[in-house]
């Protein structure tokens, strides 16, 4: 009996073994991504084996912090070394700010490489809205002067909303691209139901917003409020935030899942300037308009918000807060911070607002001074 276990158990473990000698390893060699403490996005174009990493201004080349998103099992490593590489960490010094790397696959036979360019990036100052940045199921708006250096992907809420909405088309989403624009292509903001998965956690409505900065996916069913973080390092003296609007309140207005008559939903356009001692420091929705660190605001009063079928144009004065100035050298440093934020009901984050209030905005333009601080990090 001893020997009848024993030979099933010897065969058991050859036709394993066979199994596992016969599970191919992975032949995929590709970069698939890259992050960093100053890196701000990465474009990869997979034909040409290309990667723009557009980088925050202030961001030291010597040694750089790139963690590059591989194929299971896939390997890189720069073609030629250099003295500052080690620990993720890569000097991109030179004139160029390029370098080409190689990604082994996990068969070990498999080898491609890639050239990696570092753009260091500063925030646009005018928003058009005509670029989708990439193939989602829902619309993601860029902005991009590769000319320049200045690049923007536009966050919003719909990566909350998928939850709900998973098998929606990308105009079913409270932030969409448009076609109507003031010129060309607008942001379409709309306030929407977020069905019975939305009731259940107590977040029965999905403003339409687009703002400067991260939406948090995995804070937004626990604490919505905090899911957006405002804000990107900027280097210049904001004067006022400009553009065109239209705007129709929805009928049936919401507070929490109940129905509030009588009440009028109105929209909200605003802009902060904030002191940020680490890059990692954000002000989010619990305190993007009342933080200690809040240097300026500019926002469009209610009496301003109104109605409209027509585009109307706004301009919005950044004010100094009370007892607040900006420090030139901490803003040479990248210590500061600005957020612009829309959204198609005030009090949306509250999950209060109208169901079909819909916000159109187009041609913003983030006017500063002339003093650009940009230009001695480049």
């Amino acid at each position: 009996m001893k020997t009848k276990v024993f030979v099933c158990s010897s065969l058991l473990l050859v036709g394993l073994s066979a199994c596992i000698r016969k599970e191919a390893l992975n032949s995929e060699a590709a970069i698939d991504g890259c992050t960093g403490e100053n890196v701000q996005t990465a474009i990869i174009n997979y034909e040409s084996k290309k990667v723009d990493v557009y980088v925050n201004v202030s961001a030291a080349l010597e040694r750089l912090q790139l963690h590059f998103v591989l194929p299971e099992g896939a390997t890189i490593e720069a073609t030629h070394a250099e003295e500052g590489d080690g620990n993720n960490r890569y000097d991109f010094s030179d004139g160029s700010h390029s370098r080409q790397f190689k990604v082994t696959a996990e068969d070990l036979h498999t080898q491609v490489n890639y050239d990696v360019n570092i753009i260091k990036a500063s925030l646009p100052t005018y928003y058009s809205f005509e670029t989708l940045s990439k193939e989602t199921p829902y619309h993601i708006l860029s902005e991009i002067n590769k000319e320049s250096g200045e690049m923007l992907n536009w966050s919003s809420g719909n990566p909350g909303f998928q939850l709900t909405n998973l098998l929606g088309a990308p105009d079913s989403y409270p932030t969409t691209q448009s076609v109507n624009g003031y010129e060309g292509n607008c942001v379409k903001l709309t306030t929407l139901s977020t069905g019975s998965l939305g009731a259940s956690v107590k977040m029965p409505i999905a403003a339409g917003n687009l703002f400067i900065g991260n939406f948090d996916l995995l804070n937004a069913l626990k604490d919505a409020l905090k899911s957006t973080q405002f804000g990107v390092q900027f280097y210049k003296h904001p004067k006022a935030l400009t553009g065109y609007y239209k705007y129709k309140a929805g009928t049936k207005y919401m507070d929490n899942g109940q129905e509030i008559a009588g009440k009028k939903d109105r929209f909200d356009i605003y802009a902060i300037m904030y002191e940020a001692a680490s890059n990692d420091f954000m002000l989010d929705g619990t305190n993007a308009l009342t933080a200690a660190e809040l240097v300026m605001v500019a926002q469009i009063p209610a009496s301003d918000a109104v109605e409209t079928d027509d585009w109307k144009e706004f301009t919005l004065p950044f004010k100094l807060q009370s007892g607040k100035t900006i420090d030139e050298a901490k803003l040479r440093m990248g210590k500061y911070k600005l957020g612009i934020v829309f959204s198609s009901s005030v009090e949306g984050a509250l999950f209060k607002g109208a169901l079909e209030s819909t916000l159109y905005v187009d041609e913003v333009r983030l006017e500063c001074e002339e003093d650009d601080y940009v230009d001695e990090y480049k």
